[in-house]
């Protein structure tokens, strides 16, 4: 099935190597492999935030709101960041902090000369919302990554899902609750507290309320 977001956190011009000196090795995943951690091995650097809005509207034509964040970015002097062509709609640049410029182009963000700390919030509209059954649905997140040369440093993502009270109700989730990984539901969303190292993608399963 095809993912609704693609992040590249990270290019290989990166310019940071400071952030690893606190790391272990096993802090580290290989291409290929990912680590859930159950603290953060390294507080204070790069994280992600993601807050969808489903609405009744959503259920019919897949189309959702969502609201990210990008913070404490590492320096470097280009990174784009790319969603799928075929399901974004809208991308509008809300806020930038400690870096040149953010160009916003077909379905690409660019930033460049991006300052340590730096942090950047996009809201997006985005057909996200799989239908997989009459009353089951299927939202994407990711790839989300951290990229550091031929490997992935840890990073922590919120993923907050929100719908109108008792719409929705939540099945399950990939990754499933472990270390690394909080899961907390209610009568209208989900939100999933992540640290990993790796290439993450997140799927959550949802059933239409009668």
């Amino acid at each position: 099935m095809k993912r609704h977001l693609q992040l590249i956190i990270c290019a290989a011009t990166m310019l940071t190597v400071s952030p690893i000196s606190a790391l272990e090795f096993s802090d580290i995943a290989n291409e290929g492999e990912i680590k859930y951690l159950k603290t953060r091995p390294d507080p204070g650097a790069y994280s992600y935030e993601s807050r969808v809005k489903i609405s009744p509207q959503s259920l019919d034509s897949g189309i959702v709101t969502i609201a990210t964040c990008h913070r404490q970015l590492d320096p470097i002097r280009k990174v784009v960041i790319v969603f799928n062509e075929n399901r974004i709609k809208k991308i509008t640049v809300k806020s930038l902090e400690k870096m040149n410029s953010a160009e916003v182009k077909d379905n690409r963000v660019t930033l460049t000369d991006v300052e340590r700390g730096a942090s950047i919030c996009i809201d997006l509209e985005s057909r996200a919302l799989d239908k997989v059954s009459q009353e089951q649905y299927m939202l994407n997140a990711g790839p989300l990554m951290r990229r550091y040369f031929d490997g992935y440093l840890p990073m922590s993502a919120v993923l907050r899902v929100d719908w109108p009270k008792n719409m929705l109700t939540l099945e399950k989730t990939f990754p499933v609750a472990q270390d690394g990984v909080q899961v907390a539901q209610g009568i209208d969303g989900v939100q999933l507290d992540m640290i990993f190292a790796g290439k993450m993608t997140a799927q959550i399963h949802l059933k239409k309320n009668q």
